[in-house]
């Protein structure tokens, strides 16, 4: 764990004077300035954030692997689809292009039909990165497009996502006296970013711990995520016929609520790859992120007709996937070095113990265009 010292960026400066002049904001909207600011926004200034150079690697990064057997899998939805003369395939937050590129250079050399089927969306906020996947993505011509998932139309299509769920900001909650209180952040003595428990905020987080039938311990912390209730509500309505297919690291409701492992939260922050202790220290410079409630989820998404098509760690989601096949595919012109760089990372993605055993994929189909209300 590090200590990332304080110091005063221009957000900073900018968090400081609302709090003075509005007083105490509720950790949610701090977050939400600390990651999405336009300017200063972790997500959104140009710096290097994935990668050995940044602060963490996703699975992409680490493995063309997870791509390309997520390519095969694509193939196997359009199957399903009925092969549609036309299929579109959406990633949010796509980042510099990793995935994509992987996506689309494994269905071009193995699965051509579905390959010129295909209108690939990224789907990516950061300028810097977008830049940077129009760079890497060039090769693939009018294939890709780069747009926003509010200006597309899917029908028939897929929707990807990849670590989007855990990076949404969330309320930070705690029980005291049988009361719920929520966190905000507000001004120390020394005027340096300090912790404060005050009334919630909203009546929605009442709400949704009733929903979910989940019963706090006195002083336990929990997140919670509303904002991921309204992407699906928007994501379902442009999704008129095909498959969302979400991977994120989280848990059911019932183990996550109530695990004494997780008395204090999840909430957490990376820099250099490393966990940050303090982390109200750099608004912008610490990537926050907390583990998602997967029942909350898929409730939410059978009020929009998003049905459960399937729900498995990663590590098995990608062996039945065919992860072993694509190896082998892969393998077959490379030197016995390169073999055994894809055969390692291979290994990393399916080992019971490696990283992608924590990580979860939810498949879910979209079953009707009418979208009835939340929890009907």
């Amino acid at each position: 764990m590090i200590e990332v010292v304080p110091h005063t960026t221009e957000l900073a400066k900018q968090l400081r004077e609302r709090i003075k002049l509005e007083g105490p904001i509720t950790f949610r909207e701090w977050m939400q300035a600390a990651l999405y600011d336009e300017a200063g926004g972790y997500y959104c200034k140009p710096h290097q954030i994935w990668g050995r150079a940044g602060d963490y690697r996703t699975s992409p990064e680490r493995s063309s692997l997870f791509a390309a057997t997520f390519a095969r899998y694509f193939a196997r939805l359009y199957e399903r689809l009925g092969n549609p003369r036309s299929m579109a395939l959406v990633e949010i937050g796509g980042g510099a292009g990793d995935f994509t590129f992987g996506v689309l250079q494994t269905l071009r050399n193995y699965f051509p039909p579905v390959y010129a089927a295909t209108r690939y969306v990224h789907d990516e906020m950061s300028s810097s990165a977008q830049t940077a996947a129009r760079q890497r993505l060039a090769q693939f011509g009018r294939c890709v497009e780069f747009a926003s998932i509010d200006d597309v139309e899917i029908d028939p299509g897929i929707i990807f996502s990849n670590e989007l769920f855990d990076a949404f900001s969330v309320h930070r909650v705690t029980l005291i006296d049988r009361t719920l209180c929520e966190y905000y952040v507000t001004l120390g003595m020394d005027e340096q970013f300090a912790w404060m428990i005050g009334p919630a905020s909203t009546d929605k987080l009442a709400e949704y711990l009733n929903r979910h039938d989940i019963l706090l311990r006195d002083g336990q912390v929990v997140e919670i995520n509303l904002e991921i209730e309204t992407w699906l509500a928007k994501v379902a309505a442009k999704l008129r016929r095909g498959y969302l297919v979400t991977v994120d690291y989280g848990a059911k409701a019932a183990d996550l609520y109530s695990s004494l492992d997780r008395h204090a939260g999840t909430l957490r922050g990376f820099h250099r790859h490393a966990f940050v202790e303090n982390l109200l220290a750099a608004p912008g410079d610490v990537d926050l992120t907390s583990t998602i409630n997967w029942t909350a989820v898929r409730l939410a998404g059978q009020g929009l007709g998003l049905e459960t098509e399937s729900f498995a760690r990663q590590d098995k989601f990608l062996l039945a996937a065919g992860l072993l096949d694509q190896l082998e595919l892969q393998a077959a012109n490379l030197s016995d070095a390169e073999k055994l760089r894809l055969s390692t990372a291979a290994r990393e993605m399916i080992l019971p113990n490696g990283m992608a055993a924590s990580f979860q994929v939810l498949v879910q189909k979209k079953v009707s265009d009418e979208i009835g209300a939340y929890g009907a």
